[in-house]
């Protein structure tokens, strides 16, 4: 295989889309073209180019994918010779200062780094005079996130379990210095990947595929910037290791914090009525993507009137009475989350789904995964299992170590 990667590389450039498939999967895949608009100047993306080089180091060779507040490209960086991940922060007032800020707290005060990913480096990308600034931090590169893989089909269940055990360490990590993550979902949780920055780009670019572009349309830009189809890593570059990312709402405890929440499927019922955030509505979440990788799924959904509130009513009992009033959506609460008559439906109980989702099981093994998601899914906030407490619990011993 082609080795040593020259740092002059810009002969492939990828390919633009010339048909109809090509531009649709453009436009499902990237980030809105829309994004790029300057008008008001709030919350834009930064256009970008295949084998621009930002800040005369980092030459972006393709597309990882985008959230919200930013674009995440695959870049080579020039001076360690290695493949580096490139969080482009939209435009706006203190925009990634706060991330920034946390990175900083997190190696300072996290005694155990190694399954959080924290950045390599961080700088402000060059704007026109008047325009907002793009703040941009440099990560390692990792594999594809636990929300883009199907893990029934693809993943033995001792990737799984491991999975669950290396997460709760770096949860217990994170607490331990007094720090909660406050967005803990399956996209922020990732495998490795095998390096290859020992391949030249046209290597690279045979297994992860050469990068699907088109120029950003509709929008006049300050420079030039194209709309890239997201790579997908192959299943054989995936590493055993896995890891916790994205620190953008992560605060002290007793610290102030920024708006936000995680996706309402991973929040927790505390959290959906006003509550402050703390360490155990990071365990509800966890809880969430510990069900995500021992069952396949998320237990709650949002298919019920009402929405997830009425599914996790649904499936553990009604709320706490004392909580009526204070949901985030006055408007859209109802009376009945509330009704202490209420019994969990016996076909959406814990206990239904685990027997439905794990049929293989047998009774030892379910009797110990009840009890976890059990506990882990407790209303009350006191009653959770710390990631201590739960990394010593019997019953999550037990169904790790079964398959570990």
């Amino acid at each position: 295989m082609p080795r040593s990667p020259e740092d002059s590389d810009t002969t492939d450039l990828g390919y633009f889309a010339v048909t109809e498939d090509d531009e649709d999967d453009i436009e499902i895949l990237a980030e809105p073209w829309h994004r790029y608009k300057t008008a008001g100047d709030s919350r834009t993306f930064y256009p970008i180019c295949i084998g621009e080089v930002l800040n005369q180091r980092y030459r972006i060779d393709h597309k990882l994918g985008h959230g919200h507040f930013s674009t995440v490209w695959m870049a080579y960086d020039l001076e360690t010779k290695s493949d580096v991940a490139v969080k482009v922060l939209a435009s706006g007032e203190n925009s990634g200062e706060h991330e920034v800020d946390m990175q900083e707290e997190i190696r300072k005060s996290v005694q155990d780094t190694s399954h959080l990913v924290t950045s390599l480096a961080t700088f402000i990308l060059p704007v026109p005079a008047g325009k907002s600034s793009h703040r941009v931090l440099v990560f390692p590169l990792r594999g594809r996130s636990l929300g883009s893989i199907h893990v029934n089909r693809t993943l033995p269940m001792s990737t799984r379990m491991s999975a669950a055990r290396q997460l709760l360490k770096a949860l217990e990590s994170l607490h331990s210095a007094g720090i909660v993550h406050r967005d803990l979902n399956s996209q922020n949780c990732m495998w490795g990947v095998e390096p290859l920055h020992h391949l030249n780009k046209a290597a690279k670019y045979k297994i992860l595929g050469r990068p699907l572009k088109q120029i950003i349309p509709y929008v006049q830009l300050w420079k030039q910037g194209e709309l890239v189809k997201p790579l997908v890593f192959p299943e054989n570059l995936r590493t055993e290791d896995f890891y916790l990312g994205d620190f953008g709402l992560a605060m002290r405890l007793e610290g102030p914090a920024t708006q936000g929440r995680p996706p309402s499927m991973y929040c927790s019922p505390e959290r959906l009525h006003n509550k402050p955030p703390s360490f155990a509505c990071d365990m509800w979440s966890y809880m969430c993507v510990f069900s995500v990788l021992y069952l396949g799924f998320v237990p709650f959904n949002t298919l019920s009137r009402g929405g997830i509130v009425s599914s996790m009513v649904l499936t553990l009992g009604p709320l706490p009475q004392e909580w009526k009033g204070l949901y985030v959506d006055p408007e859209s609460s109802l009376d009945m989350w509330y009704d202490q008559n209420r019994k969990p439906a016996p076909e959406d109980s814990l206990e239904a789904n685990i027997a439905y989702r794990r049929p293989e099981s047998d009774p030892v093994e379910r009797q110990h995964a009840l009890s976890v998601l059990s506990r882990g899914f407790s209303y009350v906030p006191e009653e959770r299992p710390t990631a201590t407490q739960l990394l010593q619990d019997p019953s999550f011993i037990a169904l790790v170590d079964k398959y570990c």
